[in-house]
């Protein structure tokens, strides 16, 4: 198992934010008097990082580099401090990254979320676990799909591309494991379709945990 590495996207896949990333983003548009939007609209803006998430919220004709970038540090200064208001583990992730950590699997996280945000979160939900990377958006490393923070995660794991597997819930994710030639397992419980999992390629869908387990184990 030592073998092994596991590399986790947080949004979707470990953990449930949208009410959070909503809520930032309502504040946002509020404090420029601009309309907000419904649950399903938001989990179509996720999965490119938060620029591209407040750039999706904004009306089309307010979306200049300078508006967007005011727009955003205004987000995440509300965010960071309500980051975990509504979020929540997925029902059984707690336990199963506990009993991948325990059998000696190496575990991940190559998230499009800024670092200090996915610091926050993972070191709140999985305080036991122990991680090789918890990988967010940082300066000077671009976001998924390029496979720049998986690349610095293996390399900082030692472990063979052939025992590698992203494990995410959206094409982005699919799209990172396929560029970094490692394994790709979709989890259709997240903010994406199970269809857009099956177009971008997936190599495995996982409906359940309990089928998570039984994909990584396999691999």
């Amino acid at each position: 198992m030592q073998n092994k590495l596991v590399i986790f996207d947080l949004d979707g896949t470990l953990l449930n934010t949208i009410g959070d990333l909503a809520a930032g983003c309502d504040h946002m548009l509020r404090l420029r008097n601009l309309p907000t939007h419904t649950f399903e609209e938001y989990c179509s803006f996720v999965g490119n990082g938060i620029m591209r998430l407040v750039e999706r919220a904004l009306p089309e004709e307010l979306r200049t580099p300078e508006y967007v970038a005011a727009a955003r540090r205004d987000f995440v200064d509300y965010y960071i401090d309500h980051i975990d208001l509504y979020t929540q583990p997925y029902e059984g992730m707690v336990e199963f990254v506990q009993e991948l950590h325990r059998s000696g699997v190496k575990l991940a996280v190559a998230s499009n979320k800024f670092q200090a945000g996915t610091d926050k979160l993972i070191k709140k939900f999985f305080p036991e676990v122990e991680f090789v990377m918890i990988c967010g958006n940082r300066e000077g490393v671009p976001l998924k799909p390029d496979t720049a923070l998986v690349d610095l995660i293996i390399d900082a794991a030692g472990v063979e591309r052939t025992k590698c597997v992203m494990v995410g819930d959206s094409a982005v994710d699919i799209l990172t494991a396929q560029r970094a030639s490692i394994h790709s397992v979709g989890v259709s419980w997240g903010f994406r379709s199970r269809t857009e999992l099956q177009e971008a390629g997936a190599e495995y869908i996982a409906d359940t945990v309990e089928q998570l387990r039984d994909i990584i184990l396999a691999i």
